[in-house]
Protein backbone atom coordinates (compact mmCIF):
# COMPACT_ATOMS: atom_id res chain seq x y z
CA UNK A 1 0.00 0.00 0.00
CA UNK A 2 1.28 3.43 -0.89
CA UNK A 3 0.28 6.36 1.32
CA UNK A 4 0.72 10.11 1.10
CA UNK A 5 3.32 11.21 3.65
CA UNK A 6 1.49 14.51 4.14
CA UNK A 7 -2.02 13.28 4.96
CA UNK A 8 -1.61 9.52 5.43
CA UNK A 9 -4.32 8.61 2.91
CA UNK A 10 -3.85 5.68 0.52
CA UNK A 11 -2.85 6.64 -3.02
CA UNK A 12 -2.65 4.68 -6.24
CA UNK A 13 0.35 5.21 -8.46
CA UNK A 14 0.00 4.30 -12.11
CA UNK A 15 2.35 4.39 -15.09
CA UNK A 16 1.66 8.13 -15.51
CA UNK A 17 3.12 9.02 -12.09
CA UNK A 18 5.37 12.05 -12.50
CA UNK A 19 6.98 14.90 -10.60
CA UNK A 20 3.72 16.84 -10.97
CA UNK A 21 1.51 14.14 -9.42
CA UNK A 22 -0.51 15.24 -6.41
CA UNK A 23 -2.49 13.52 -3.68
CA UNK A 24 -6.21 13.34 -4.52
CA UNK A 25 -7.11 13.96 -0.86
CA UNK A 26 -4.83 16.76 0.36
CA UNK A 27 -3.49 18.08 -2.96
CA UNK A 28 0.12 17.78 -1.77
CA UNK A 29 2.97 16.78 -4.05
CA UNK A 30 3.70 13.03 -4.19
CA UNK A 31 7.18 13.04 -5.79
CA UNK A 32 8.78 14.18 -2.52
CA UNK A 33 11.54 12.85 -0.29
CA UNK A 34 9.04 11.98 2.46
CA UNK A 35 7.36 9.48 0.08
CA UNK A 36 10.61 7.92 -1.13
CA UNK A 37 11.90 4.55 0.08
CA UNK A 38 15.40 6.07 0.33
CA UNK A 39 14.34 8.83 2.76
CA UNK A 40 15.91 8.45 6.20
CA UNK A 41 16.03 11.00 9.03
CA UNK A 42 19.31 9.56 10.30
CA UNK A 43 21.24 9.32 7.03
CA UNK A 44 23.59 11.87 5.49
CA UNK A 45 21.46 14.38 3.54
CA UNK A 46 18.47 12.37 4.88
CA UNK A 47 18.84 9.94 1.98
CA UNK A 48 20.06 6.34 1.82
CA UNK A 49 21.02 6.73 -1.86
CA UNK A 50 24.61 8.05 -1.83
CA UNK A 51 24.46 9.35 -5.44
CA UNK A 52 21.31 11.42 -4.92
CA UNK A 53 21.68 15.19 -4.95
CA UNK A 54 20.84 17.16 -1.82
CA UNK A 55 17.21 18.28 -1.71
CA UNK A 56 16.58 21.43 0.30
CA UNK A 57 12.85 20.80 0.78
CA UNK A 58 11.66 17.30 1.71
CA UNK A 59 7.95 18.01 1.34
CA UNK A 60 7.90 19.66 -2.10
CA UNK A 61 8.17 18.05 -5.53
CA UNK A 62 11.73 17.54 -6.78
CA UNK A 63 13.60 16.17 -9.78
CA UNK A 64 15.45 13.33 -8.02
CA UNK A 65 16.13 10.48 -10.46
CA UNK A 66 16.42 7.94 -7.62
CA UNK A 67 12.88 8.43 -6.32
CA UNK A 68 11.02 5.18 -5.62
CA UNK A 69 7.61 5.42 -3.94
CA UNK A 70 7.86 3.55 -0.66
CA UNK A 71 5.45 0.79 0.26
CA UNK A 72 3.56 0.74 3.51
CA UNK A 73 2.07 3.40 5.71
CA UNK A 74 4.10 6.51 6.18
CA UNK A 75 5.64 6.81 9.61
CA UNK A 76 5.56 10.57 9.30
CA UNK A 77 1.89 10.77 8.38
CA UNK A 78 -0.43 12.62 10.70
CA UNK A 79 -2.85 9.69 10.90
CA UNK A 80 -0.14 7.36 12.21
CA UNK A 81 1.02 9.95 14.74
CA UNK A 82 -2.53 10.56 15.97
CA UNK A 83 -3.10 6.82 16.46
CA UNK A 84 0.17 6.48 18.40
CA UNK A 85 -0.72 9.45 20.63
CA UNK A 86 -4.18 7.99 21.30
CA UNK A 87 -2.65 4.67 22.37
CA UNK A 88 -0.18 6.44 24.66
CA UNK A 89 -2.96 8.43 26.30
CA UNK A 90 -4.94 5.23 26.91
CA UNK A 91 -1.88 3.52 28.35
CA UNK A 92 -1.13 6.24 30.87
CA UNK A 93 -4.69 7.26 31.67
CA UNK A 94 -5.35 7.17 35.42
CA UNK A 95 -8.26 5.00 36.48
CA UNK A 96 -11.25 6.95 37.74
CA UNK A 97 -12.14 5.97 41.30
CA UNK A 98 -15.77 5.32 41.97
CA UNK A 99 -17.09 6.68 45.13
Amino acid sequence: MKACALCGKRVTVDKYFSRKSTCPDCGGDLHICLNCRFYSETSHNKCLEPKAEFQRSRDKANFCDYFVFKEGASSSSSAVKEEANRKLEELFKKPVSEG
